[in-house]
């Protein structure tokens, strides 16, 4: 076999073995208030050091029930009103990461699968043999392993770990369009609306043309 062709092989197999490492996982997001509660509890312990959701307010958080003393601890000083500003400053960032970390008020569409994504990211975090971390579904990341997924050692904990990235992939979710179940809502009782509308003009059309006969 050719020099040549042993590499091409090689190359080919190493495309598909990253494939088959990346593949997204598939996962049902929660859209009830106390799932979300807890996926927003995760997100603040796991992800607000660092991320901004500049589209969501800490009156947000008490809307899904939150109890408002720990909405307050949260806040601090800052207002009911005020978004979710990451603790660390932009320079602080820049110092450590080389970058700025993205805001996650969107994320949820902005990146392809959606939550499958998000969800398949945040558990994709695996220990390289130097011992530094690298992330299955984006190898470029910057981020630390932010659940420390990489280094779990028994099914119970992994599992565990996978609900909490399940919590906060639901409440990223959500934020991306806090609005999504009142639509749903809205569109059974328009259906419901336009279902019985047709039906009166129905009749009065059987009506209006009996006598036309």
């Amino acid at each position: 076999m050719s020099t040549l062709l042993k590499i091409m092989l090689l190359g080919c197999l190493s495309i598909s073995a990253f494939a088959e490492e990346a593949k997204l996982e598939n996962i049902q997001v929660a859209t009830d208030k106390p799932a979300l509660a807890r996926g927003a509890e995760d997100w603040m312990n796991n992800c607000h050091t660092c991320h901004t959701m500049k589209y969501v307010k800490y009156s947000d958080l008490l809307s899904l029930g939150i109890d408002k003393a720990k909405v307050d601890g949260w806040r601090g000083e800052a207002s009911v009103d005020t978004p979710l500003i990451a603790q660390m400053s932009d320079a602080d960032a820049m110092a450590t990461f080389a970058r700025v970390p993205p805001d996650l008020s969107l994320m949820a569409q902005a990146r392809d699968g959606g939550p499958n994504y998000m969800y398949s990211y945040l558990i994709g975090y695996y220990l390289k043999p130097d011992g530094t971390t690298g992330n299955h579904i984006f190898p470029e990341t910057k981020m630390p392993d932010p659940l420390g997924i990489s280094s779990v050692a028994g099914a119970a904990q992994r599992t565990e770990m996978q609900n909490t990235a399940k919590s906060i992939t639901s409440f990223l979710t959500w934020a991306a369009d806090p609005h999504t179940t009142d639509r749903t809502r809205l569109g059974y009782y328009v259906i419901g609306y336009l279902i019985v509308l047709s039906g009166l003009l129905y009749v009065v059309k059987k009506q209006i043309w009996s006598r036309l006969k």
